[in-house]
Formats: C-alpha cells, sequence, structure tokens
C-alpha cells in the first residue's frame, strides 16, 4: 500500500501542480484583460482548488505510513529527512490554506476584478510555497 500511495502522491502531484499554474495564469489574463469572471474562470479555480486537496489528503495519509514522514521526525540534522518530515508538509498545509482563503474570498467578491485578483493572489502564493518545498531529488 506504500508504494502505491507514494506513487499516486507523486503522479498526482503533476496534475495538481499543472491545474493550480493553469488557474493563477487564468486569473492573471483575466484580470489583465479586465473580462467577465464566467462559470468557466470558476470551474478551473474549483478544479485546482479539488485536485490540491486531494493531493493533501492522499499526502497526509503518506505522512503517516512513510519512513520518510512521521517516523523521522525527531532527525533536523539531516536536511533530506528535515524536508520530508516537517519541511514539505509544513509549508505544502500553509500552502493549501492560503489557496482556500483565496477561493472563499472569491466567492464574497462582487466584482470580476475582485474574483480574477482574490484566486491570482492565493492561489499564486500557494503555487510559489508548494514548489519551493517539492522535494525535487525523490521526483527524478
Amino acid at each position: 500500500m506504500y508504494d502505491f500511495l507514494q506513487k499516486f502522491h507523486s503522479g498526482w502531484a503533476y496534475l495538481a501542480l499543472l491545474l493550480l499554474v493553469i488557474t493563477v495564469l487564468n486569473s492573471v489574463i483575466g484580470l489583465s484583460s479586465k473580462k467577465e469572471f464566467t462559470e468557466k474562470d470558476r470551474k478551473i479555480a474549483l478544479f485546482g482548488l479539488v485536485f490540491i486537496h486531494i493531493q493533501l489528503l492522499v499526502g497526509l495519509i503518506l505522512y503517516f505510513v512513510s519512513p520518510l514522514g512521521k517516523a523521522s521526525l525527531g532527525q533536523m540534522s539531516d536536511a533530506s529527512l528535515r524536508l520530508t518530515s516537517l519541511e514539505h508538509p509544513l509549508i505544502n498545509i500553509i500552502a493549501i490554506v492560503l489557496i482556500t482563503i483565496g477561493w472563499s474570498k472569491h466567492k464574497k467578491a462582487a466584482t470580476s476584478e475582485s474574483k480574477f485578483k482574490s484566486i491570482a493572489v492565493f492561489y499564486g502564493l500557494g503555487l510559489v510555497l508548494i514548489v519551493a518545498r517539492i522535494p525535487w531529488h525523490l521526483w527524478f
């Protein structure tokens, strides 16, 4: 089960990151071109939100069954173990909270400009944090 979860978490990450990039780009383009926020824009942001939350759930399960997760939490002197046991999960949870805040703020916004801005800023910050804490040495 561990091997399946690890492969799923790594593979799903490509889809989740791609959707986040598409969502941020769509929002930046919508904001800069002053276009109307449509149902298509809402669905793009929603898919980004759903995919990143699925990634979080799989990651949390993996954290508790992986030897690189909770089991190695006390080994802070090893940079690789510190990344997988503390930095990666903590920063990604913060990133997903930001993305969720962006989704909530866009729902309350009255204008298309503020909807695009909320999504672009919060999803963008989340994307930067996620990319910064990916254990790249385990991906390739």
